[in-house]
């Protein structure tokens, strides 16, 4: 029985993409939210999530660090996904054709160059995966979607231009997440990563405090983020990713000295850093 990985979004979407790159033994299993996907995991209907996180050009993805604590969920892998925006249209169709282009109102900014270019009306969609299929069911040779060429395979649309990007360094980057950790130390080429989240105790420069062990130890803190918890503005919970491995002495002691400034430390996962990391 193959096993599934779901995801955010639908059939088509740049998450869709990166499942099919990490995993590509397994059937891709679409969800209409990231708590829908959570809970397919949870409940047996897939085997991993395919989680973003964040992305090159537009920072953190809403309310993810708020859901990867609460999920139950490990983090056993990363990828990385160039997002590559396509032209597609119903077969048939030429540029000259197209007057619209529907697509996520993040991705249109994207490819502003080329849409004035040609003199394309860009037109907001809710996601440009779904901007796809239904620019195939209309059949209106005026209309085209911005998207993936998967999603152009899926929807049986003509890409009419490929890499119309503005500009070429826009990339995302997912977790994969799975209900039984990874702790143990895996070929890594690049390096492991560990991340936690954790909060301060109600003390005088805890933070500072807390941090200092991975300055005196030698550890590389690659990331550390704040976020509200409880929409409380006096909890504020910290999430962090480290170079190495929690069995390493340096990233040992720095995570034993963060324990005594923390009223809480979980740590979310341990994994190889991805290659695209370092490049």
């Amino acid at each position: 029985m193959t096993q599934r990985i779901a995801f955010q979004g639908e059939p088509g979407a740049y998450s869709h993409e990166a499942c099919r790159n990490a995993r590509p033994d397994m059937e891709a299993l679409p969800c209409a939210t990231f708590e829908e996907a959570i809970a397919a995991v949870k409940n047996g209907e897939a085997a991993l999530a395919m989680l973003p996180v964040e992305n090159s050009t537009y920072g953190r993805v809403a309310d993810i660090h708020r859901l990867l604590p609460q999920s139950g969920l490990h983090i056993i892998d990363e990828a990385f996904v160039r997002v590559h925006i396509s032209l597609l249209a119903v077969p048939g169709a030429k540029i000259e054709d197209i007057e619209e282009a529907f697509s996520h109102l993040v991705l249109l900014p994207q490819c502003a160059g080329f849409l004035t270019e040609h003199g394309i009306r860009g037109r907001v969609s809710p996601d440009n995966a779904r901007a796809a299929r239904e620019v195939a069911e209309a059949g209106n040779k005026a209309h085209a979607a911005l998207a993936s060429e998967l999603a152009g395979e899926i929807y049986g649309l003509d890409v009419l231009a490929r890499h119309i990007e503005d500009h070429d360094n826009n990339t995302t980057r997912f977790l994969i997440m799975s209900p039984e950790a990874q702790l143990e130390r895996r070929d890594a080429p690049k390096g492991m990563v560990t991340s936690f989240v954790f909060q301060v105790r109600n003390i005088p420069a805890a933070l500072y405090k807390a941090m200092g062990g991975f300055a005196t130890n030698g550890v590389n803190m690659t990331k550390l983020e704040s976020y509200m918890v409880d929409g409380s503005f006096t909890a504020t919970q910290f999430y962090a990713e480290v170079e190495g491995h929690p069995e390493d002495e340096n990233v040992k002691l720095a995570l034993d000295e963060l324990g005594y400034f923390t009223s809480y430390l979980n740590i979310l996962g341990v994994y190889p850093a991805a290659q695209s990391r370092h490049t």
